[in-house]
């Protein structure tokens, strides 16, 4: 099966070259392709994904989850990967989750940061947040799981037929989660190592956050 490796970027030139190396050498001898979902980066990050094997999709549009749903549309792979481009999430550990997906018969596969996070890599309003979000979505959802805001996922491509994602923002991360589930697709987490992120931190805690929590009670409502 070929592999797609879908990264949002925006000004992630201190990072990207490392992640791509990682990718690179995890996925060695298989076929995949790493595609760099940009909105209109100011430094160098184009270039150097380029210059690690990366192709470029330019979109001008801002959100978590446009950039995403672009790079879907792009992809060619039966098989996608998510991940952030600060080093954040470990891409070594692709391979491992392949083999859930491929041997196994799991189409979709989300990672737990939480379980074994540091409180020097996640401060402690931030893990309050992530308690606070996973709560309310098991609640809300009868769901079962530990991290519901993590942005690595391994999924069959073919599942995303199935799934209605509304959100353009940070809340695409909780709402892909919540449509594999509620659609029946096999899902499964599993815990990985979070580590601390390079370069400037794009997320707004505190907002994005509210924004977060706001868009499961309208979900749940219908009002999404």
């Amino acid at each position: 099966m070929k592999v797609s490796v879908v990264i949002p970027t925006m000004n992630e030139e201190e990072s990207i070259g490392d992640v791509m190396d990682e990718i690179n050498d995890a996925l060695s001898g298989r076929d995949y392709e790493v595609l760099i979902v940009d909105t209109e980066s100011t430094d160098k990050t184009r270039e150097i994904a380029r210059s690690k094997g990366a192709r470029v999709v330019e979109e001008p549009r801002r959100g978590y989850g446009r950039a995403y749903k672009t790079g879907f549309e792009e992809a060619d792979g039966d098989i996608i990967v998510t991940l952030d481009a600060d080093c954040t999430y470990p891409a070594s550990k692709i391979p491992e989750i392949l083999v859930m997906i491929e041997d196994e018969g799991y189409e979709f596969i989300s990672t737990d940061r939480l379980s074994n996070v540091s409180p020097e890599v996640m401060g402690r309003m931030h893990r309050f947040g992530n308690w606070a979000l996973k709560t309310t979505m098991n609640l809300l959802f009868r769901t079962d799981i530990n991290d519901s805001q993590s942005g690595m996922w391994v999924f069959k491509s073919s599942a995303l037929r199935h799934l209605d994602v509304t959100s353009d923002g940070m809340p695409f991360s909780e709402e892909i989660k919540i449509e594999a589930i509620k659609k029946g697709i096999k899902f499964d987490e599993i815990p990985i190592e979070y580590r601390e992120r390079k370069g400037e931190a794009k997320i707004r805690t505190l907002k994005d956050g509210f924004k977060n929590f706001v868009f499961l009670w309208k979900k749940r409502l219908g009002l999404v």
